[in-house]
């Protein structure tokens, strides 16, 4: 197996005095994965025992070629190197590992003892993924690779200047002086994810240390992006260009652990991984890359957010999920215009909301606003340019019903149609589209969030009781519903499960069971000749059938579509709404009852006409 060994203090690591390249640093840093590395002032070193075929504890090795960052570190961006995967390949042993940009070489020996390291290949290495040719399984290995020259903001400024003159101005920028207020400003444990660099020989010190490292105070830019003295010095060497990283691990390390467990919470939600037979159709076609990742991957919709085509510059980089930055522009702040600002009536059962939190305008670094009630539909087929709209509520940017028309046949609407179920725009009615018809959580101003990402604050204890900062997206709690319902929670609790009750029980003549049995009554009794003899009960199914036909199943043939009636298609239409809204009517109570009907009503038409 692989072990990562500690740098032996005795072991040579080349000469010269202190403070020059080749010498060798006083003590050791433990980093994530058990790695202990030495520091040098110019040079970094790690060393790891290698045997064929085994893989480091906890790596992985990738699918795509754009390896990213896969652990936490306090801080941010690693400034030293850390070896994330070692196995053997046809060519020798493969080696990812991350840390500055810039250029590694590996050197290796077979005895500790021995005095010598011997290189194995060149000082070349610089994608943080390297294959050493010929080498023995058991063989020590030694990486040595630049040292963390942090320059500050202000070397950034030069060339960046307007997002520099954004950044100063948010509240990254002022991390230190939050902990200074609480006290905690010489805290270690603190200043390492409030300040750049801290605890490495060119990072933040003190304030008022002799090397006046107090332009490194606060989060700045190399906190995300690693350091950037060597490019600041050399804008033209792209060999040391900081990292732009999309990967949610960087905030991660310090957006994390009990008192504000963001991470944490987004690693355990669906957003938090790439849906497989997504990334399986993403990986065997390049055109899902800009149809499907628009919404399933996180760097293939900043790219399209770029104006880039992600099937040509992330063919090979998909396989990210939708991470904090797809959601959240850490470069820039966003103004935003309330709509739901102010005594807000809803006009189909005069309910009457107050919102008063966020005024008629607020700013903050979302992409999109909090709330919007225009119709908005995305379809895989559209252009992204031509049909994208910045002011569309954020979690509405993907939630939406993706192009989805009741006359499609191939399959049922999308598993995304909660925007356009909550401000009641799709859908059939008599064979027409309704008008728009929000319900009252969609007046709320804060719409999604105000009910999927519920917050509350850190309790010290004992017991201590973590933070939440609504980055599961799950309701799991009612308190967010006391504010118009009421202090009884067991109250709502009931008063939701008798909605849901209501919308699936084939008793009251308008549930989704009700409804799903009128239409495979009509498949098995009513449907043309040709349906109920190639297809039984799947006789009013989509070709590609959804959920509520047996896994596995298939539905009648593009051709064989054209047998079934306008109004079955209508009814099926509406029934997949309501199901794949996956609210039970929570979303828009009404609105759903009313498509159930509506599809009741159609099928009726043709059992019974």
């Amino acid at each position: 197996m692989f072990r990562i060994l500690p740098q032996q203090p005795g072991v040579s690591t080349g000469s010269g005095k202190q403070g020059q390249r080749g010498t060798r640093a006083d003590k050791l840093i433990m980093l994530p994965m058990r790695t202990q590395i030495a520091t040098r002032v110019n040079r970094l070193t790690v060393l790891v025992l290698l045997a064929a075929g085994c893989l480091l504890p906890g790596s992985t090795l990738r699918a795509q070629g754009v390896p990213h960052l896969n652990f936490t570190r306090p801080g941010g961006m690693p400034g030293l190197p850390v070896l994330t995967s070692a196995t053997s390949s046809t060519n020798g042993i493969r080696v990812t590992w991350e840390g500055p940009s810039g250029y590694y070489q590996f050197f290796q020996k077979l005895d500790l003892n021995d005095p010598v390291w011997t290189p194995a290949g060149g000082p070349t290495n610089i994608g943080r993924v390297a294959t050493i040719p010929d080498a023995q399984g058991n063989a020590f290995f030694r990486l040595l690779g630049p040292a963390p020259h942090y320059a500050g903001a202000r070397s950034c400024a030069t060339c960046h200047s307007q997002i520099a003159g954004t950044e100063t101005n948010l509240p990254h920028a002022f991390a230190l002086e939050t902990l200074h207020r609480i006290y905690q400003d010489t805290n270690p444990n603190c200043v390492v994810c409030h300040t750049v660099g801290f605890g490495l020989p060119t990072g933040f010190v003190d304030v008022n240390d002799a090397r006046s490292t107090s332009f490194l105070a606060g989060v700045q830019c190399e906190n995300c992006h690693g350091p950037a003295a060597d490019h600041a010095a050399n804008p033209l060497d792209l060999t040391v260009l900081p990292r732009v990283e999309p990967a949610a691990q960087v905030c991660g390390g310090c957006h994390s652990d009990a008192q504000h467990p963001t991470f944490e919470e987004w690693q355990g939600s669906p957003h938090g991984t790439v849906v497989p037979d997504v990334l399986q159709s993403m990986t065997a076609s390049t055109g899902s890359i800009s149809r499907c990742g628009r919404c399933h991957s996180g760097t293939a919709r900043i790219a399209l957010l770029h104006g880039e085509d992600p099937s040509v510059t992330k063919a090979n980089d998909f396989n990210v999920a939708i991470t904090c930055v797809t959601c959240h522009d850490p470069h820039a702040n966003h103004a935003w215009t309330n709509p739901l600002s102010g005594v807000v009536t809803n006009q189909f059962d005069g309910i009457v909301i107050t919102n008063s939190v966020l005024g008629a305008t607020y700013t903050n670094q979302l992409r999109n606003p909090l709330s919007s009630l225009a119709d908005y539909s995305l379809g895989t087929s559209d252009v992204f340019t031509n049909k994208y709209n910045a002011n569309i509520n954020v979690c509405a940017q993907c939630h939406n019903a993706r192009g989805a028309k009741w006359d499609d046949t191939s399959r049922p609407p999308h598993h995304s149609v909660q925007y356009n179920m909550l401000i009641g725009t799709i859908g059939v009615q008599g064979g027409n589209f309704t008008p728009s018809q929000p319900s009252t959580h969609a007046l709320m101003e804060k719409q999604c969030v105000d009910c999927h990402m519920q917050t509350s604050a850190h309790q010290n204890g004992p017991p201590e009781v973590a933070a939440v900062t609504g980055h599961r997206f799950a309701v799991t709690s009612y308190n967010a519903c006391t504010k118009c319902h009421g202090p009884d929670t067991t109250q709502i609790g009931g008063s939701v499960g008798a909605v849901k009750e209501l919308i699936t029980s084939n008793q009251n003549h308008t549930g989704i069971e009700d409804v799903k049995a009128l239409l495979d009554q009509w498949a098995t009794t009513a449907a043309p000749t040709a349906l109920q003899t190639k297809y039984g009960a799947l006789g009013w199914e989509y070709t590609n059938p959804g959920e509520l036909a047996p896994a596995g199943s298939s539905g009648p043939t593009t051709a064989d579509q054209g047998l079934i009636p306008n109004e079955i298609k209508q009814a099926r239409f509406d029934l997949y709404l309501v199901l794949y809204d996956g609210s039970y009517g929570v979303h828009n109570g009404p609105y759903a009852f009313a498509l159930l009907q509506t599809a009741r009503d159609l099928v009726a038409g043709q059992l019974y006409e």
